[in-house]
């Protein structure tokens, strides 16, 4: 007959495995005897030990506080060596030209009657000029230039901010300048040339990554000649590829030679994980030099322009056509028209579409893509000649166009 524990009542008893029954057993004198031995060794042992304290194998451990110790001396670094010092050298001398440069959310307090700012973006950039004029990204002050209420304000080395007001923007090249009232003291980025850069020169940058002001990262450059994607969509030719991390808020900070110099204006990063792997990518310092220059004198970019528009590039490809980009219509009055270039047209006799000229090169730099095509245009100055190379009717041909500004 089993054995039942019913908890909640005779209703719903729990059966239970029966325990076996356990004989009685009484202590031999014997055993008492070794029960007493244990007891005394037990009471010497406590005595000894004086409260003690044992680890886990049995062995005197350390007492766990100490009421007279006393800080441990600290020993200096040592010297710096010679890339220490020059990256400190580095840093030193530009923190002061280095800044944040930050979107602003605008509101009045109708209480205190004063102006309220939400920060709601952040990038970084430098001095330009001793009037006080600093370069960023464009995408870093975009949102300050269609949303209303929003206003650019800048935070110096110092940690003062001040309000900025936009001087113009570069968009086809992710490059504006913003200016405050220059502070006593500005110290202008010195600018090196881009032109003769090499991979494996060491790089730094200084920006503010995820708004930690003034970080200093270096490395090399890894590679040259990149395209990178403006926010307009359009192609910026000649990225400086390098490995100095940069990170979200590094957007618009220089990116320096070991001398100091600027060599590009950092702008982007490729990633699989929205964090940093090595590989950043800045605008070179002589289109920074270019395109800065042209927005303070004018507030904008005149872009350089042949007056083509361009067939569809898979379809040219389908058709058998495997180099070069075809000319889809010319822009009356433009270079290409007043140059005589052909785009797609219907032959007047048949009626059937009658293919455009084929552009192979741009004063000798092959074009096989729209982005090439681009990039090739975007090294021109409006009132430069361009040689042309292009393909019509099996038959290549040169023209001359001079670039006209957009």
């Amino acid at each position: 007959m089993p054995d039942y524990d019913p908890p909640y009542g005779d209703e719903y008893p729990r059966p239970r495995r029966p325990r076996p029954a356990e004989p009685a057993v009484g202590l031999r004198p014997g055993v008492l005897l070794l029960l007493l031995a244990f007891a005394v060794g037990a009471g010497a042992v406590g005595a000894w030990a004086g409260g003690r304290l044992f680890n886990r194998y049995g062995q005197t451990a350390a007492p766990v506080t100490n009421p007279d110790v006393h800080p441990r001396e600290a020993v200096a670094n040592g010297p710096l060596d010679a890339e220490e010092v020059e990256a400190n050298a580095l840093y030193e001398g530009l923190k002061p030209s280095v800044v944040n440069v930050d979107t602003v959310l605008q509101s009045r307090d109708r209480y205190a009657d004063r102006l309220l700012e939400q920060q709601t973006g952040t990038g970084s950039g430098f001095f330009w000029d001793a009037d006080g004029r600093i370069v960023t990204n464009f995408h870093v002050v975009q949102d300050a230039l269609r949303r209303p209420n929003m206003g650019i304000r800048v935070v110096l080395a110092d940690r003062t901010a001040h309000p900025a007001r936009l001087v113009g923007a570069a968009p086809d090249f992710d490059l504006a300048v913003v200016q405050i009232d220059p502070p006593d003291g500005v110290h202008p980025v010195p600018v090196a040339t881009s032109a003769d850069l090499k991979v494996g020169q060491k790089v730094f940058a200084i920006g503010n990554p995820f708004g930690l002001s003034l970080t200093l990262t270096a490395g090399i450059i890894s590679n040259l000649d990149r395209a990178i994607e403006a926010p307009t969509g359009s192609a910026i030719p000649g990225a400086v590829q390098h490995t100095a991390q940069i990170n979200p808020g590094n957007s618009g900070g220089p990116l320096l030679n070991k001398a100091g110099q600027l060599v590009g204006v950092n702008a982007s990063i490729s990633t699989p994980n929205g964090g940093n792997v090595g590989i950043g990518f800045a605008i070179p310092s002589d289109t920074v030099n270019r395109v800065v220059t042209e927005v303070i004198r004018t507030g904008r970019l005149v872009k350089p322009d042949l007056g083509v528009r361009l067939y569809d590039h898979k379809r040219l490809r389908r058709a058998g056509y495997e180099q070069g980009v075809m000319v889809a219509d010319v822009v009356a009055g433009g270079p290409a028209d007043k140059a005589k270039l052909r785009g797609v047209r219907r032959d007047p006799d048949t009626g059937r579409a009658q293919p455009g000229d084929v552009i192979l090169s741009v004063n000798g730099e092959e074009v096989n893509s729209p982005e090439e095509f681009q990039q090739a245009v975007a090294k021109l100055k409006p009132g430069q000649e361009a040689v042309v190379r292009y393909l019509r009717n099996e038959t290549e041909r040169e023209a001359k166009l001079v670039a006209q500004g957009v």
